[in-house]
């Protein structure tokens, strides 16, 4: 089953410097229908305007993964952290017990992100973070994970929850394929250009909710690039 969600059937807000997409409930945007999908809690697609950002601000008990598109996004936090991630890299903030963290665009461009929440599989621990990049020339026609919690994965980023955060790059006409097992919940969403999921279309900043199949096959009618998360 794939539900198809479009960018324009996204809650939002406008706050100025903050423009805000939510794929799922989030603040003051709610629908019952749309609380999270398995383990997937959170799926913002966020612009931030130059020299401005989310002051420090408190996390506990989840697993916060931010994808920048374009621009770049300057991580703080109350460990001691500190980070400039740029585009098509990926940074993780596991809170456990609690943790502070401020997020600055200290460019002079507009930043565009994901930031996406799961739930960890268990509550509590020491929190961490840590950011690398990840080349889109390494993900042409493929998946490659970037987080994961799942056996196997550990060239990725780590997280503490039995799910992977993957990305592809696909040029037009070509396709990539990702094993899923029927019983998890994938999302997936496209970043930039037209793909078809097991022949569903999805435009840019679609998203798509994916149970109950054991492959997924995505193929790009433009040069397209694609995030998912494979979650419980």
């Amino acid at each position: 089953m794939i539900e198809k969600r479009t960018f324009e059937s996204l809650g939002g807000a406008d706050h100025g410097w903050l423009k805000a997409k939510h794929h799922f409930s989030f603040a003051n945007y709610y629908d019952p229908k749309r609380m999270g999908w398995g383990a997937l809690r959170v799926w913002n697609d966020d612009e931030i305007a130059p020299q401005s950002g989310f002051p420090p601000h408190p996390h506990s008990d989840m697993e916060i993964i931010t994808y920048v598109r374009e621009g770049a996004i300057t991580h703080k936090d109350s460990m001691g952290n500190e980070g400039r991630t740029g585009p098509g890299d990926v940074q993780v903030m596991s809170a456990g017990t609690g943790v502070r963290h401020a997020e600055y665009n200290l460019e002079s461009e507009l930043t565009r992100l994901f930031q996406i929440w799961i739930e960890p599989d268990r509550a509590g621990g020491p929190p961490s973070w840590g950011a690398r990049p990840f080349p889109k020339s390494d993900r042409a026609g493929k998946f490659v994970t970037l987080a994961s919690g799942l056996p196997g994965d550990e060239d990725a980023l780590p997280i503490r929850t039995s799910a992977r955060v993957a990305g592809a790059t696909i040029r037009a006409g070509e396709t990539a394929d990702y094993a899923l097992d029927p019983s998890r919940h994938a999302y997936l969403v496209a970043t930039e250009g037209a793909v078809e999921v097991n022949g569903v279309r999805l435009d840019p900043r679609d998203g798509a909710a994916i149970t109950g199949e054991s492959a997924l096959r995505v193929t790009a009618l433009q040069d397209a690039e694609v995030v998912l998360v494979d979650a419980a």
